[in-house]
Formats: structure tokens, sequence, C-alpha cells
């Protein structure tokens, strides 16, 4: 009986950014299987709320990502099917005070120039955007080209798409590598499986996956909550959230942080964010951040008052000190190339990721910009958490 030839790449991790590159591999012509130890988005992604955002990135290399993201999501909205909920529903980032609204505005014009489009809302005209806002706020900035998916169909949806073969409840516990030191595949729970190639996606774990040849990354596991409303009318129509949750995104704090963003779905409930803390691979409730979190969506919508939380979950953005991904093979280890360490915008960041990935796996050249995502630029990373059953 004839063994299955060995794929040309294998992808570690079956979340938003693993299926990307799986998608973008597939379309490279290259074959693929993509194996996690659990199902498919059943980390990350399947925690989040399917951010697509420009409005929270300044500029540099991470912009450049997300608005190339973006334009790959508009296509991948025409190419997927219509489950993935793709809503191109626009940003409102607003600001209660006037110190505040001249930090916004000072970052909006610089997003601007790179690219983004921004426009500023004055405080009299917020509630034709948002009729349910609070009143007394100082002014907004409207990003029309924020979008949200629903996260899990996405990846889905790109997995079934990339031709990949899945192997999936199946934990890869190593690497295999030559006497040379090159990549020759993974080492799971249930045997070896080899290929000349292994993409680390494997998320908040991706850290250690590769530690143990010399090529571990220092992502942490950063936590945050989320509350899910009931059904509603459309109460919300933009992802809204407070101008101080760009600085929470960048912040370094291990403690908790709390910032408000509301947003409606396709699907009826309101999302409600965003709690960070550096506190491991602790899925422990925090009633603390949930009424932080609460409180912060009445504040900004009264309305919500008298709206239900059915429900709330935890999950882990991989976080790397420097607050970008690293993209890109590993010098260190011949065959092994990176994608990982989003922190909170993998879904949005994935599709870029995955066009990246695909071109390095090909020798195609990759944009100047892309210098600022190398994987090397850690030198050495330290021990994380680790969680049970360890990497995808």
């Amino acid at each position: 009986m004839s063994q299955r030839k060995p794929p040309d790449v294998i992808v570690v991790g079956a979340g938003a950014v693993g299926a990307a590159c799986a998608y973008h591999a597939g379309r490279a012509g290259l074959s693929v299987t993509v194996v996690d130890r659990g199902p498919v988005a059943g980390g990350t992604t399947g925690a989040g709320e399917g951010n697509i955002l420009v409005s929270d990135k300044e500029p540099g290399p991470e912009l450049e990502l997300a608005l190339l993201s973006g334009q790959l999501w508009r296509e991948l909205a025409d190419a997927l099917p219509p489950d993935i909920e793709y809503e191109p529903k626009g940003g409102l980032v607003v600001a209660d005070d006037r110190e505040r609204l001249d930090a916004l505005r000072a970052l909006a014009a610089a997003q601007s120039a790179a690219g983004v489009e921004a426009y500023e809302v004055p405080a009299a005209a917020l509630r034709d955007l948002e009729p349910h806002l609070a009143p007394g706020l100082a002014g907004a900035v409207h990003y029309p080209q924020d979008a949200q998916v629903m996260p899990a169909l996405a990846a889905a949806r790109l997995l079934r798409a990339s031709g990949a073969r899945l192997r999936l409840g199946e934990e890869v516990t190593g690497l295999l590598t030559t006497a040379a030191g090159r990549v020759r595949g993974v080492r799971t729970t249930r045997g070896d499986l080899h290929a000349p190639a292994v993409v680390n996606a494997a998320g908040a774990w991706a850290g250690s996956l590769a530690s143990g040849i010399g090529a571990g990354l220092p992502v942490l596991p950063r936590r945050g909550f989320v509350l899910v409303t009931e059904p509603l009318p459309r109460v919300v129509r933009h992802k809204v959230y407070t101008a101080d949750y760009v600085a929470d995104v960048a912040g370094d704090t291990a403690a908790l942080r709390t910032s408000t963003v509301v947003e409606g779905t396709a699907a009826g409930p309101v999302l409600i964010g965003a709690s960070r803390e550096l506190s491991g691979f602790d899925r422990t409730l925090s009633i603390p951040a949930l009424r932080r979190l609460a409180a912060g969506a009445v504040a900004l919508f009264p309305v919500l008052a008298g709206v239900r939380a059915l429900r709330a979950y935890a999950g882990f953005r991989p976080y790397l000190p420097d607050h970008l991904p690293a993209i890109g093979p590993d010098p260190r280890v011949p065959g092994l190339v990176h994608a990982c360490g989003h922190e909170g915008a993998g879904i949005g960041l994935a599709p870029a990721t995955g066009l990246l990935v695909a071109r390095a796996l090909t020798g195609g050249e990759l944009p100047g910009w892309t210098r600022a995502f190398r994987p090397e630029r850690f030198a050495a990373a330290p021990k994380e958490a680790r969680p049970e059953g360890g990497p995808p």
C-alpha cells in the first residue's frame, strides 16, 4: 500500500492566521497540511471579535500590513461564502474631552497621510452616526475602512478553500530537523509528519513551538474578556471605542487595563470589550474585569443599561514585547517560517500575513517594510507560561 506523499509545508495552528497561510500557500501551488491540537478556530480566533481595523494602528509597518489585509479581506468577501459575515461597517473612535480629541486628531492626520480614510466628526453630528451614543462627548473620528467578520467561520472557509489536509485534535510536541539543522517536519502525539517547511502559526502558544531547536520567540498570552449581550436590533451601527483603547493596545503593563469597545454584529448580539492583562494561561473569570467592561459600555451607550449579558468568554492574545508580529523565515532554522505575535489584531492581519508567508515559501520578494517583522529580532526568548497540552 503506497503512503501519502508528504506535503510541501506543514502549518501549525488552525486559527485565522494559520488558515490564511494555508490559503495563500495553496493558491501558490503548494500542498499543505494543517495541524492543530483542537478544532478549527479553537484558540484565540474563536475568542475574538473578528475585527479588521486600521483605526488603531499608528503609521508604520503594522499599518501597511493592515491596509494590505483590508484590501485582501474585501476580495475574500467576494470569493468566500457569505456566512463569514464580512461587514464593512466602519469604526468610530470617540473622545470625551478636548485633550483626548486633540490627540485623536493628530493620530488621524498621521494615519491619513499614510493612506487611511479618517474623517473628524464634531460632537453635534455624532448621533447622526450613532443615535444611541451618550451626550457630552467632545467629538470623534470616523474610519470607514474598519470592518468585521465572523472569525471562526472565516477561518473554516479559508481552510476549505485552501485545499489543505487537516489534522485536528493532534498536538505538535516539537519540530524535526536534519543533522544540518534544517526543518524536516513536526513530531505530534500521533507520530511524525514530514515536510521541507513548517509555518509556526500557533498563536499564543507559538513561543514554545521552536524553543527546543533554539528558535523560540518571547510570545506571551495577554488575556482579554468579551461580554456578549442578548440579540438586539441594530443599536450599535459601527465599531465604537474610546480613544484610550489605542493607548491600551500599545501599553506594556501586566496589570488589568480596560477601555470601552462596543460593537453590534450581523447576528444581533452586541460585543463588549476590551480588557488586557498578562496573567499567563489563566482562564479564571475576572468579575472586576467584567464589571469594568459593563460599566464602560453603559456609560458610552446608556440604552444598554437594561440589556442582558448572556455570556462572557476569555481569550489569549499572542503578545510580543514590541507589539509587532513575527512574520517570515527564521534564519536560525532553515525551513521554519513564523506567522505569530499579532496580539489582538490577528484576524484583521491574517490575509496579508498569509500572503507574505506564501511569498517567503516560494522565494517571492517581500516589501521593505516587512523587515520590521523579522523573527530574529529577538535574540533570546524568555520562558513563558505554558498551558496544559503545549502548542497546537
